[in-house]
């Protein structure tokens, strides 16, 4: 048998190979990561978040209104794009107001809050007279055949009316005491709650509620106004469910899930959540829904993340919250970026109106709230919702350019299409006094200086000086070598 002889160290060049490569690795991984980082650095990040996020749940909810109204439409009007045509004009109608207000300077919002609040409490008040009762709710006006719900445009106006009060009494520095905090922004969100329960909306109440609290956590109201407006917040929500059969019957299904009717009060649930289970990871594909054949009230609205999680499964879901969590990091960020505090307060606002009312979707959906009204933002059917979300989107768009490095990097690009169009039209200076007006005035004074003239020979000169033109002879000699 011939001997094999071992070489001392052979096997050391492997395993420094292989630590080599582990460490190249890492360093690529790291260099992606600081790539990553410096990319959500940049001026325009929180824009182009905005808008991409915006613009993908949009294009998600038009597919699923269609996929989960299909069965419903062909049964009632034989064409199974009629209820999707009515969304897809709703986003029509949306899409110019969110590119008009995504151009708007900000003083337009705070002058524009005042009225709407006006507005929308005289619609609301109209609404508990003459509304429109559908399932035993007054939510929905009819004006000249179009029936609009006018709780939708009222969470834009309040965010920005409370956005506007808040800004005003924080430059006033009026903010040290509670009365301050608290007036006319309480009085104004318990008349529109009040105006929204007299229509026997609570969910809608609840987000009007939510967004008041959200505006006191982001102007640093104190801890024991927070928590006492917090306890209040809650014990109104109890009275009102202890007050109406039909709530107080929902919350004690979802207390006792065993005693649940799946033929009666439960049966959206249940449906709901029967639609999640076949769903499992990958789903049954688009438009192969099953509950959406009559088994699932209300599919296209209330319970529209179940189809979502039916046809495309766990990772459709998580798709969505995704869009969802980077739709209110760009918010925030707006938030905590900009200086001065009316967009800070008015991106929080509008970002707490989404995503709350996105999360009271999803955990009534999933089981973990009980059963409420509220339609997920951008996604469920319901005309007045997304068009007053569109434009809400449009304000955080506005807002969004207010970041001192987009400010840079805007003027640095030059006129943008609008402006141009503006020029066209020959109304570039109606624009540019609108945008002077929202802009801070200069301290500095500064007068027009006229074509300067050569003077003729043997002319008495002049020369510049703070209280204007010295002449020649006043002026002091200048030491010259000869």
């Amino acid at each position: 048998m011939a001997a094999t002889t071992a070489v001392p160290g052979t096997a050391r060049p492997r395993g420094r190979a292989a630590s080599t490569g582990r460490a190249v690795t890492k360093g690529r991984e790291r260099v992606l990561w600081r790539e990553w980082a410096r990319s959500l650095d940049r001026p325009l990040t929180s824009y182009y978040l905005i808008l991409g996020t915006g613009a993908l749940l949009i294009a998600l909810g038009l597919v699923m209104v269609l996929s989960s109204t299909m069965v419903d439409s062909i049964s009632e009007t034989g064409s199974a794009f009629s209820t999707f045509q009515k969304q897809l004009v709703s986003a029509a109608i949306g899409l110019p107001l969110m590119i008009l207000a995504s151009h708007m300077p900000q003083r337009v919002f705070r002058l524009v809050g005042y009225p709407a609040m006006i507005v929308s409490a005289a619609l609301l008040l109209l609404t508990v007279f003459q509304g429109v009762q559908i399932n035993g709710a007054t939510r929905w006006l009819d004006i000249g055949g179009l029936v609009v719900q006018p709780s939708e445009p009222a969470k834009l106006a309040f965010a920005l009316w409370g956005a506007n009060i808040l800004a005003r009494k924080d430059e006033l520095r009026e903010l040290t005491e509670w009365r301050h905090l608290l007036i006319p922004l309480l009085p104004g969100c318990g008349l529109l709650v009040l105006l929204v329960m007299l229509g026997s909306n609570l969910s809608t109440a609840l987000v009007f509620l939510v967004t008041f609290l959200g505006l006191l956590w982001v102007v640093g109201a104190p801890g024991r106004l927070f928590v006492a407006m917090f306890g209040l917040v809650l014990g109104l929500a109890v009275i009102a469910i202890a007050i109406e059969p039909y709530r107080m019957a929902r919350v004690t299904s979802f207390l006792d899930p065993g005693a649940a009717d799946p033929l009666g009060a439960d049966m959206q649930s249940l449906h709901g959540l029967y639609a999640l289970g076949t769903g499992g990871v990958l789903g049954v594909g688009i438009g192969a829904s099953r509950e959406k054949w009559g088994f699932l009230p209300f599919a296209e609205s209330d319970f529209v993340f179940a189809i979502i999680g039916e046809e495309f499964g766990l990772l459709g879901t998580l798709l969505v919250l995704a869009l969802f969590g980077v739709l209110g990091y760009a918010g925030l960020r707006v938030a905590f970026r900009v200086k001065e505090p009316f967009p800070r307060l008015a991106a929080f606002a509008i970002v707490t109106w989404i995503l709350g009312q996105a999360m009271v979707n999803v955990g009534a959906v999933i089981g973990l709230l009980p059963v409420t009204g509220v339609p997920l933002p951008l996604v469920s059917y319901g005309g007045s919702s997304l068009v007053s979300t569109m434009a809400a989107l449009g304000v955080l768009l506005a807002l969004a350019k207010t970041e001192p490095q987009a400010q840079k990097a805007l003027e640095a690009r030059g006129p943008s299409r609008v402006q141009r169009a503006l020029s066209w039209l020959g109304l570039e200076n109606a624009a540019a006094s609108v945008n002077n007006r929202g802009a801070a005035p200069s301290r500095r004074a500064t007068t027009a200086r006229g074509p300067r003239t050569a003077n003729p020979r043997g002319g008495g000169t002049t020369a510049k000086h703070r209280s204007g033109p010295v002449p020649a002879g006043d002026r002091p000699r200048r030491n010259r070598r000869r």
